[in-house]
């Protein structure tokens, strides 16, 4: 590509665009040709090259009038004090530094070194079914990292302070040149802070932080289940050196209850109930979770594996309204202990039976009966 390509040409705009348009036009071709999206590329590599020349004159309001009233004459040895575009040094030497304008540091750019956010924490807490029911509030107690008070988490002895990096000036990054590209590295004199601590605090050896137990209080809603996550800000571990802290995530377990299983916000029980009730019918009380007795209807005839649902009866919905319900699933029990006067009644039912009593167990023996008879004849 010729050096003398026109600066307005290359950036794809109008000589009379404003300083919008041409950054506009700019942040996008560089998108497209940027060494990263191309590696191996020299054809793009140039291009990206002469894009960000252009750019730099452009962007520059001084530059810009020079090179609309001499063209690239005005940066040719001599003009504009020398260096100039030409050879893809001069004011542009430093793409990232352009980058950084544009993008943010969205390609390794960047200011003053940012000092690293603590860690983030993870505590684990078992509950009851019933607290997850009623929602609870609690305390619990935990060993983190929090600013030293001696020197107010800045690292530095009280008295002292921390001065800039000599080395990176206070970007906490190193840069090197080779070839076109410019390659960029933590800093080895402040490891990438920025600044070096002379005199460091001797509570916290420099780190700015200590380790302390605190008590935090704990807001548990209504209608947690295993896996809900509760996120205290904040309250995670202190950043290095005045650095913010993370945040704390409280994961919850609720412990396996004896009468129910839950499913989302439906409460699920078994209830055993007699033969003669689920013969003739009749009912039966549950307890839920809230302290209260549902009273259950049982029709008669019912069978074992049957769910009767009681509507509203169930956990509530999380950071919502309402609740689920609470189904229970009927199992009939024969019984197993019999007086003689039962047993008596009872052969005395089994002598009137016709097989209309029990349609299924009839049903059954009658197809087996088909399936089987040229077997047994």
């Amino acid at each position: 590509m010729s050096v003398t390509t026109d600066f307005y040409e290359l950036l794809e705009v109008e000589r009379t665009a404003d300083d919008k348009t041409i950054k506009s036009a700019y942040r996008r071709l560089a998108m497209r040709y940027h060494p990263d999206k191309n590696p191996g590329c020299a054809e793009s590599e140039a291009k990206f090259k002469a894009i960000s020349g252009a750019y730099a004159c452009l962007s520059d309001p001084q530059k810009r009038a020079a090179y609309d009233r001499y063209g690239h004459a005005a940066f040719e040895q001599g003009g504009m004090g020398g260096g100039g575009f030409g050879g893809g040094a001069g004011d542009f030497a430093d793409i990232s530094d352009i980058f950084e304008t544009i993008f943010g540091g969205a390609f390794g750019g960047g200011g003053r070194a940012q000092a690293r956010r603590g860690a983030d924490l993870r505590y684990d807490m078992e509950i009851s079914l019933e607290e997850a029911f009623h929602g609870k509030e609690t305390q619990i107690e935990v060993e983190v990292s929090q600013a030293c008070d001696t020197c107010s988490g800045s690292g530095a002895e009280p008295g002292t302070s921390a001065r800039t990096c000599n080395l990176c000036g206070g970007r906490g990054k190193v840069r090197a040149q080779q070839g076109f590209f410019m390659v960029e590295r933590a800093c080895p004199n402040c490891h990438g802070r920025g600044e070096v601590i002379e005199k460091p605090c001797r509570d916290c050896r420099g780190e700015g932080r200590v380790d302390k137990l605190q008590t935090l209080d704990v807001q548990i809603p209504p209608g947690v289940d295993s896996g809900t996550r509760i996120r205290l800000a904040g309250k995670g571990e202190a950043g290095p050196m005045g650095a913010p802290p993370g945040d704390l995530y409280i994961f919850l377990h609720v412990k396996r209850h004896k009468v129910f299983e839950r499913e989302g916000t439906t409460l699920v029980t078994h209830a055993p109930i007699s033969f003669t009730t689920a013969a003739l019918g009749g009912q039966i009380e549950i307890p839920g979770l809230d302290g209260s007795r549902h009273t259950v209807d049982i029709p008669s005839g019912i069978q074992s594996g049957k769910q009767l649902r009681k509507r509203g009866a169930g956990m509530p919905v999380l950071q919502g309204r309402g609740h689920g319900d609470l189904v229970i699933e009927i199992q009939v029990e024969t019984p197993t202990k019999l007086s003689a006067r039962q047993k008596e009644i009872l052969r005395e039912f089994q002598e009137t039976e016709t097989g209309e009593e029990c349609p299924q167990s009839k049903g059954f023996f009658e197809k087996l009966k088909d399936a089987l008879g040229g077997l047994t004849e």
